[in-house]
């Protein structure tokens, strides 16, 4: 008797994967290994359900991953330290999980020593792209199987040949398509399939139930979300779990973003990201008092580029290790409170203290008066800083 193929199979417990299962397994002959890796967005009820229908489907093996301080450490670190929002709009919420998940896949495909590799992707999106050339680095030569892709399967189409299987599950579609993570939740609907439209109050997953004005305080070390309100967390993404649950019920951090796809078309998803937007905001507040014009001068170009390749995938370029050490570097004095208003759909940045801050009144004060110099130091400054400019049009005043 022949030995079936083994395929690793990223499984969300959706239409999509569910369809997968069954094909892979009973029209293909795969011996299905399922995955699921966490990057922040399921209760583990919801693991523990997923694993359950994971199974009911007829997978051979099926692995959880508790992905989401590995997820911090490699990848939204550095955008934090780079104060990275894409088109200067979206905190990389999706595309940035989407690579964590990639990796776990590809490393549990060396480990089971499978024949192939498998995901839910549609020909539609950035997953595809990001999926598929992660695998070809990772694990090259590796089959890679995409069925949804591939056949051009309608939704309605998956529905019917899951039914033929006898599977029973929840096959009505939400109005609106979520996805949840630790960076935050991305809802596309029928208002972003177009160039106009906003979403609705209802869309959105976390509703408005704070009214009144509060302050939080945010301390960072080394760049390093470490306490809010002067409650120590053991890692970072406790305590950005924690900020969530306060400004998530202000309504922060929701937008609509517009941009442009690996594979070329424009696309708009609305996103929520309480935490992560108050979490950019109040560290570039901190940056801006610490950091020199020239760290964050640089800081801005190589982060612009970091979030850019990283949205598109490119993870595993070498090239981000190198800006990620350029980054890390320019944290070393980014230590101190940051404080911040919330108020329903907004919020406001009123200060910092910290040990390095360099608007230090010792040196002088904007505008009134300055102790490091002297007017006359300033009279020969400014005709020698603007000496090459003046010559120029001298030269060329006929």
């Amino acid at each position: 008797m022949s030995v079936s193929k083994k395929v690793v199979l990223g499984f969300s417990g959706g239409l999509d994967t569910t369809y997968c299962v069954k094909y892979l397994s009973e029209d293909k002959g795969y011996e299905v290994h399922s995955i699921i890796v966490n990057t922040g967005g399921f209760t583990e009820a919801e693991l523990i359900h997923i694993e359950q229908h994971a199974y009911s489907l007829g997978v051979k093996t099926h692995t959880t991953v508790n992905a989401v301080k590995s997820y911090y450490d490699s990848i939204i670190k550095f955008l934090i330290y780079g104060n990275v929002l894409k088109n200067n709009t979206y905190p990389l919420s999706v595309s940035a999980e989407r690579l964590s998940q990639a990796l776990h896949i590809a490393e549990h495909a060396k480990k089971l020593n499978a024949d192939a590799v498998a995901h839910g992707s549609t020909g539609a999106g950035n997953d595809q792209v990001r999926f598929d050339m992660i695998f070809h680095i990772m694990i090259p030569g590796t089959e890679i199987i995409t069925p949804i892709r591939d056949l051009k399967l309608s939704r309605e189409e998956e529905i019917s040949y899951l039914k033929s299987k006898g599977v029973n599950m929840n096959f009505e579609k939400s109005m609106y398509s979520i996805n949840k993570g630790l960076w935050g939740t991305s809802v596309g609907g029928k208002e972003t399939l177009n160039s106009k439209g906003i979403l609705p109050e209802e869309a959105w997953p976390t509703q408005v139930t704070a009214s009144e004005s509060r302050e939080v305080k945010l301390h960072f070390e080394k760049g390093e979300l470490t306490a809010v309100d002067g409650q120590i967390f053991e890692h970072p993404t406790a305590a950005i779990q924690h900020l969530q649950t306060i400004a998530g019920a202000y309504g922060l951090g929701r937008d609509i973003h517009v941009g442009d796809t690996i594979i070329g078309i424009k696309g708009r998803v609305g996103f929520e990201a309480a935490a992560p937007m108050v979490i950019l905001k109040a560290h570039h507040a901190l940056e801006k008092h610490v950091l020199t014009k020239w760290q964050l001068g640089w800081k801005d170009q190589l982060a612009q580029f970091y979030g850019n390749w990283l949205h598109e995938g490119q993870i595993l370029d070498p090239v981000m290790r190198d800006i990620e050490a350029f980054l890390t570097h320019s944290q070393q004095n980014v230590t101190g409170d940051v404080f911040i208003q919330l108020l329903p759909y907004r919020f406001h940045i009123i200060g910092i203290e910290s040990d390095f801050d360099l608007m230090n009144s010792k040196f002088g004060k904007y505008g009134e008066m300055n102790t490091g110099f002297t007017g006359e130091d300033v009279r020969g400054f400014s005709k020698i800083f603007g000496n090459q400019t003046s010559i120029w049009h001298k030269v060329n005043q006929s």
